[in-house]
């Protein structure tokens, strides 16, 4: 089965460049290249990726903000940012607007698709430097060893058991299998996730999820 890539940059050379890597790439399809995100969500919706591969400085609207449309409007969608910029703000306004992970252009093609089939499954891909710096800012914030709240959120048993599958790694596809639903009803439940935590993206799910012991 292959992973359905959508390419936001602006720079021709460097977005004809990833298509070449990603469609000469056993398992992996570009199947949407776009030199801007003004349109975003017409775009998504035109070429249908599983996985959306997002520069962040682009003419007129950016990227970070385009992460977030995405994942408030079409939540199945991941977003993977690749940027030339590693600086703490950037990094937390993307990963704040949903992105599911954040690599450098500096890294390597092999890298790169590593990062896309990561994000594909369920799981955070973060270069080694943006990893740190992000743990850095979760020690300084105390965020890491806060103590549990006592409650449980009010999640449903099937919202808990979901969320647990999803600190497993797995995408919503491997969710309905395990759980013997609907693609759609897990859509449905991990909506329902969100709100009741406050979080807007998986990540941010995962991380709570562990920090208070609830699935």
């Amino acid at each position: 089965m292959e992973i359905n890539i959508a390419i936001f940059e602006d720079n021709k050379l460097i977005r004809e460049a990833l298509q070449t890597i990603i469609n000469g790439t056993p398992g992996f399809r570009c199947t949407g290249a776009f030199a801007n995100v003004n349109q975003v969500l017409a775009d998504v919706e035109f070429s249908r990726p599983d996985v959306v591969l997002m520069d962040i400085e682009m003419p007129g609207r950016n990227g970070i903000d385009a992460t977030k449309l995405i994942t408030d409007n079409v939540p199945t969608v991941k977003v993977l940012i690749q940027t030339v910029f590693n600086d703490n703000d950037k990094i937390f306004k993307a990963l704040c607007a949903g992105a599911s992970g954040y690599i450098l252009k500096s890294d390597s093609p092999l890298k790169m698709l590593q990062a896309l089939e990561d994000v594909y499954k369920g799981g955070a891909a973060m270069s080694p430097s943006i990893a740190q710096k992000v743990m850095q800012f979760f020690v300084r914030q105390n965020v890491i060893l806060v103590q549990p709240e006592e409650t449980d959120f009010d999640l449903s048993t099937r919202e808990k058991e979901i969320l647990a599958l999803m600190m497993e790694g797995c995408n919503y596809r491997d969710i309905a299998d395990k759980a013997f639903i609907s693609y759609e009803t897990v859509r449905t439940h991990i909506k329902h996730i969100y709100k009741k935590l406050h979080v807007a993206s998986r990540s941010e799910a995962i991380l709570k999820a562990r920090q208070q012991g609830i699935a």
